[in-house]
């Protein structure tokens, strides 16, 4: 109710204590006129005695007490997980369960935030429709196939340089290798590649890339050297390297949003080393949509209990 609206609300029920006390004299005949009931009157009354006109003023209908309400420490996790990461409601619902044991439905988590103003998400961040829907797969034993990309990033400002994310992500664990480096060439990613093969807790048996540069002669017989199949994507088709790609749009929306780029970005070194922890919450926190809530190494830890 608008200013305007509560204004003319008070002006009626004032006009109708004068016509009772004023013209009729009479309650039963006033609520009969305007059609209210004894009840009703008598309590406009008490208040306009108590608090003038202020009292005709509607009040909140909210209750003093609602014992089921979500507790305001749930509240305030909600909105930070919202406002600082940018999780949807089903992420929040399971993340809060997940690391605070806190039971929350997806329905209630959203009327939070619609209550907040928080429902909506920033444009760049909403669902695209696609007019066709791609066929998901996925390797059952980890190692199988990994998928390799490059994300370039911006320049850093007031100068030349621009630096580039190498990511390698395991098709069937999700389990991903990050590494920022100031150029996109087959040096950095036999670099890269040999560090990936050392630091996976599995034997990678296939790696699976894109036909850019980088990803040529050198890279690919280096490969075969490691005993490791190396294998092209079809040209124009990104959608058959889907998760280091939409792991690359988990990359913008979750950390180099919320990464504060001033010294990091002239810092190769620092910049990795940022990099580093966010690829550690991506392994090991990070409940993950398409594994049913868990995280990556959970998901290995499942495949290699089954293998054994």
């Amino acid at each position: 109710m608008n200013k305007i609206e509560q204004q003319r609300q008070v002006a009626w029920r004032a006009k109708l204590i004068r016509h009772a006390s004023e013209t009729t004299k009479n309650v039963s005949k006033t609520c009969r006129h305007f059609g209210i009931s004894r009840k009703t009157f008598y309590k406009w009354v008490a208040r306009y005695e108590s608090h003038g006109e202020a009292g005709l003023c509607e009040r909140p209908r909210r209750p003093h007490r609602s014992p089921n309400a979500t507790p305001k420490e749930v509240v305030s996790k909600i909105l930070y997980l919202r406002q600082n990461y940018h999780f949807g409601p089903a992420r929040i619902a399971v993340y809060l369960q997940r690391y605070h044991a806190i039971r929350v439905g997806h329905s209630t988590v959203y009327r939070i935030l619609q209550r907040h103003s928080l429902s909506r998400l920033p444009s760049n961040q909403k669902y695209q429709r696609q007019s066709h829907r791609w066929k998901r797969y996925e390797k059952q034993q980890p190692g199988h196939r990994l998928q390799v990309d490059v994300k370039f990033l911006e320049r850093i400002p007031g100068s030349r340089r621009r630096l580039y994310q190498f990511t390698a992500i395991d098709d069937c664990t999700r389990i991903r290798i990050l590494k920022v480096y100031d150029g996109c060439n087959q040096r950095n990613a036999i670099q890269f590649i040999d560090e990936v093969v050392r630091r996976l807790p599995f034997r990678v048996h296939v790696v699976q890339t894109d036909n850019g540069s980088e990803f040529q002669s050198r890279f690919h017989w280096h490969l075969q050297d490691l005993d490791v199949q190396h294998v092209y994507i079809k040209p124009h088709t990104p959608r058959l390297n889907g998760k280091v790609e939409r792991s690359h749009r988990i990359d913008d929306e979750e950390f180099y949003q919320l990464l504060d780029k001033g010294g990091v970005s002239d810092d190769i070194h620092l910049f990795n080393k940022k990099l580093r922890e966010w690829e550690d919450y991506y392994n090991y926190q990070r409940p993950h949509g398409g594994l049913d809530g868990r995280t990556p190494y959970e998901r290995l830890k499942q495949k290699t209990r089954l293998a054994a």
